[in-house]
């Protein structure tokens, strides 16, 4: 995490599985893959993400990527190895919630519905910008397996309270999924 280029998330991520592994936590393989492409937005480079995944795949990582919103560079990204695409909800800490439903929903169709090619066990986890417990209902109603969070919880007046919402609106939300929700239609339908 923090890192602004492929070379600086691919050495970071060396030097933390080698300190681990002399540390005794041999095999420690997983890595949160950040190379982010500013300091404003603190928003995914999509370049520099799929070249430092490729890299860190073929180096025996298991990479996890926070990835933008975009449909094609989720797929790209699945396709050179991450283990998870984790895209970006909104800005990291903006606390927006998820700035476009749509982007989720089609990157959750391409990399977990088989007759779009994908693999329905295949992880999404949806990672930033979530402020409120109805950002993570939201998350998990567009079939997301999962949020990422902290400074809606860390930075809430209430820390301990926040969380719990937070774990009952991803219950919630992911019932909501399971449970398959009615057609929207234009019109009345009586029941």
């Amino acid at each position: 995490a923090g890192c602004f280029d492929a070379a600086d998330a691919i050495r970071v991520a060396r030097l933390g599985r080698d300190l681990l592994e002399q540390l005794g936590n041999a095999g420690a393989q997983w890595v949160k893959l950040e190379v982010l492409g500013d300091r404003t937005t603190l928003l995914p480079d999509p370049v520099g993400t799929l070249e430092a995944c490729q890299e860190l795949v073929a180096d025996g990582f298991t990479v996890l990527c926070y990835s933008s919103d975009d449909p094609i560079m989720a797929t790209r990204l699945r396709d050179a190895g991450a283990a998870s695409v984790m895209p970006a909800g909104s800005p990291i800490g903006s606390g927006r919630g998820i700035a476009n439903p749509a982007a989720i929903q089609i990157i959750r169709n391409l990399l977990k519905d088989p007759a779009q090619g994908g693999d329905p066990g295949y992880p999404l986890v949806v990672d930033a910008g979530v402020g409120t417990p109805s950002d993570v209902t939201l998350a998990m109603e567009l079939g997301a397996d999962g949020v990422l969070l902290n400074t809606g919880i860390a930075h809430a007046k209430d820390p301990v309270s926040m969380a719990r919402g937070m774990r009952l609106a991803c219950e919630a939300g992911a019932l909501g999924y399971q449970s398959g929700r009615i057609e929207k239609k234009l019109y009345a339908s009586a029941s």
